[in-house]
């Protein structure tokens, strides 16, 4: 077990490295008040609890933050956990200090694993913090960094709930920060406790690969720095097998194997000036065969993280790709702790007023109008996703997550730009509203005084959550009457696909209860809701759909009632009508099984129940493997289908694809298109990134259902579509 002496020594030698202005007498004496104040205190491992905090502020130091973000490190647990003070604090330390702590204490007491609603507020209160001094964040991405490192002394479940939020929340923010190397360590651990077999797996891989790596990149390094040499450009060079966790998503995502994934090294020159950097590009091209598409100049057009490099991807003699980066020292800096480099070419930073936080006051306007759901999804693709950087006709560099549109261009510039859009022009060229945007593109929107403002078409188009929640303020604002309208049409659609009658809100006692459940005032203020996309009517459904079940029931009689359940579970019919005919039977019940869907053109097969008639299974599913039990042999019957019917028959269909934005509606898109209309779906997520539902349908037969079945696959993102069996 390590101790007090060992982390106190490791902190300082930190602070003499990376941060060599800082006061060490404040440090000293922050360390002799953490230490009192923690002293009864033990951590999980049984180690006195100081070490906690000497530890993030070594971390803190590293990162290369100023003598209050140390001493704020040193502190960041005493509010929370001892009698120490606000007052306190800053009467000893400085109200800077104590401001810090105060921030990074509210932050701890924030619990991301709750409902949706309560995490986007959760997620605000951090967002205000970032705007308000954004060391404040730096420290607890410290703080969460060192309890990853620790882990491993927490229960399983705490385990898992804990490096899910990392995953979820401190990693995209440590990329978004520009903090890439705790970023990587960040999704490292955290996937070391959700996928421990997946994670063994690779480093295992990669540790017996490991000579064999190391002579490759040995072998690319010497190449590189030799040519360097001899045309007089001083620098360093340095090469990695790419971090565990990006290489577990990239075969997730490309769907290989570890043999099939070549791309896994990355080189790194950092040499003294901007056209060194150049220079230095030039040569590896030169060197080396070039990968069509993959060089990215983020030096010209910088990220809004701050980060700077050229990158590029090239294949040596032994027909290995690798990415090479390139960048000056104070560009390797910012790359490696974004923000926080700012304290080593800067005075410091007091507080997110500077133009590289402009996303964080972007991300706070944005939630005000966004419904829960679609604001957390929008929030990982604002600060996870690659971004695309386009161009305005005048030359202003505009940075959008990846696969963007006109549309988010249009409303990242100005939401007056935005509502008032008739058109665009990419490339000197006019352009339809769903084309992609790519690097480099010179976008121009056309506009006009009399635009009708933005089709609600556009929230399925644009990917930035800037410009979905600009269009649905417009539509709150501007269509009340239009959306009121729409949204009681829509869940009254909802509510008649469960069977219950519009009417049933109109009841006196039950609609506050409704009302209150759903947070609105009136029923009309929940129409013009769901009409203008600040909740869906499928999700206001779900929240009370219980109790208009339960008053639904206990006004009907209850033998309707009992008629009712009986006709939904047994869905007999005459053979006449059913569409399937039974040998050797001339009359009798029909009823489709749900656990494999027949549909007219299968190849079925006939169980005689008791009491429900001859139930109607695919040959191939597994509940009929029972033909072959010598028992219930006598029960199997031959059937065949009536040709000619236009009936319409039940399917379901499971689909396993990539969880991204917009899936579902593509799935629904793809199902209109062919006049299908949806009648039941129902999914889950799956680790990796992917994601699994079932989706249930009425068709007329084999060869439109194989049809469906393609429009599916052919979407981006589906990896299999298959027939449901249960």
């Amino acid at each position: 077990m390590e101790t007090f002496e060992q982390h106190y020594e490791s902190m300082l030698r930190a602070i003499r490295t990376y941060a060599p202005n800082t006061d060490l007498e404040a440090v000293e004496r922050a360390v002799r008040y953490a230490d009192e104040k923690h002293r009864d205190q033990k951590r999980k491992d049984g180690s006195p609890y100081i070490i906690h905090p000497l530890a993030v502020a070594e971390i803190v130091a590293e990162i290369g933050l100023d003598t209050d973000a140390i001493v704020g490190a040193l502190l960041h647990d005493c509010i929370e956990d001892t009698s120490a003070s606000f007052d306190e604090i800053s009467r000893l330390f400085g109200r800077t200090v104590a401001e810090l702590v105060e921030g990074v204490t509210k932050l701890t007491r924030v619990e991301f694993s709750t409902r949706e609603e309560q995490q986007v507020e959760n997620l605000r209160k951090m967002f205000m913090a970032m705007s308000k001094d954004i060391r404040v964040v730096l420290i607890k991405i410290c703080d969460r960094l060192h309890n990853q490192r620790t882990m491993e002394y927490q229960s399983r479940a705490k385990q898992v709930s804990k490096s899910m939020e990392t995953m979820d929340i401190y990693a995209p923010l440590a990329h978004r920060l520009g903090m890439q190397k705790i970023k990587w360590e960040l999704e490292d651990s955290a996937l070391q406790y959700l996928d421990p077999e997946g994670y063994k797996e690779l480093v295992d891989y990669l540790d017996e690969h490991h000579d064999e790596a190391e002579a490759f990149m040995e072998n690319i390094q010497t190449r590189i720095r030799e040519r360097m040499s001899a045309v007089g450009i001083s620098g360093t060079i340095t090469g990695r097998i790419k971090h565990v966790y990006s290489i577990y998503r990239k075969m997730k995502e490309q769907h290989k194997t570890l043999d099939e994934l070549y791309d896994l090294y990355a080189f790194r020159v950092i040499v003294e000036t901007i056209s060194d950097c150049y220079n230095v590009l030039g040569h590896i091209h030169e060197m080396f065969k070039l990968v069509p598409g993959r060089f990215k100049d983020y030096i010209s057009t910088p990220k809004p993280n701050m980060y700077q490099s050229l990158h590029t991807t090239v294949i040596g003699d032994e027909g290995i790709p690798f990415e090479v980066q390139i960048r000056t020292r104070e560009m390797h800096e910012t790359a490696e702790y974004g923000v926080a480099a700012h304290w080593k070419y800067k005075e410091g930073i007091d507080s997110g007023d500077g133009k590289e936080f402009e996303w964080i006051r972007r991300l706070l306007e944005d939630q005000q109008e966004t419904d829960a759901e679609d604001y957390i999804h929008s929030l990982k693709v604002d600060m996870f996703d690659d971004e695309v950087f386009v161009f305005s006709p005048r030359g202003k560099v505009i940075s959008l997550p990846a696969g963007s549109t006109a549309i988010d261009f249009a409303y990242a510039i100005h939401s007056g730009v935005g509502n008032a859009m008739i058109g665009a022009k990419i490339n000197n060229r006019i352009a339809g509203y769903d084309v992609q945007l790519h690097n480099g593109d010179i976008v121009e929107i056309l506009t006009s005084k009399s635009a009708k403002g933005p089709s609600r078409d556009w929230l399925n188009i644009c990917k930035s959550n800037q410009a979905r929640s600009k269009i649905k303020q417009w539509f709150k604002k501007e269509k009340r009457e239009e959306n009121i309208a729409r949204g009681k049409a829509s869940f009254e659609g909802e509510l008649r696909r469960i069977n219950i009658s519009p009417a049933l809100l109109q009841n006196e006692e039950l609609q506050p209860l409704l009302l209150k459940k759903l947070s609105f005032d009136s029923l009309d203020d929940m129409y013009a809701a769901i009409g203008y996309g600040g909740i869906t009517a499928v999700k206001a459904m779900g929240k009370i759909r219980e109790d208009l079940l339960k008053a639904s029931r206990s006004a009907e009689a209850p033998k309707e009632t009992k008629v009712l359940e009986i006709s939904q579970s047994i869905q007999q019919d005459r053979h006449g009508n059913s569409g399937v005919k039974v040998e050797d039977i001339d009359t009798c019940m029909i009823k489709f099984s749900r656990c494999c869907t027949p549909v007219p053109g299968d190849d079925i097969v006939g169980f005689i129940t008791k009491g429900y008639g001859v139930s109607i299974h695919r040959r191939d599913c597994p509940n009929a493997r029972s033909a072959n039990n010598p028992d219930l042999a006598a029960r199997w019957v031959n059937v065949s289908w009536i040709t000619g019917g236009e009936k319409p028959f039940p399917t379901t269909l499971e689909v396993l694809a990539e969880d991204r934005d917009g899936l579902l509606l593509d799935v629904a898109a793809a199902l209109t298109t062919q006049q299908i209309r949806m009648k039941e779906i129902n999914g889950k997520d799956l680790p990796g990134g992917r994601c699994q539902f079932t989706v249930t349908f009425e068709v007329k037969g084999l060869e439109q259902l194989k049809n469906i079945m393609g429009r599916l696959r052919s979407i981006s993102g589906v990896v299999e579509v298959k027939r449901g069996q249960n």
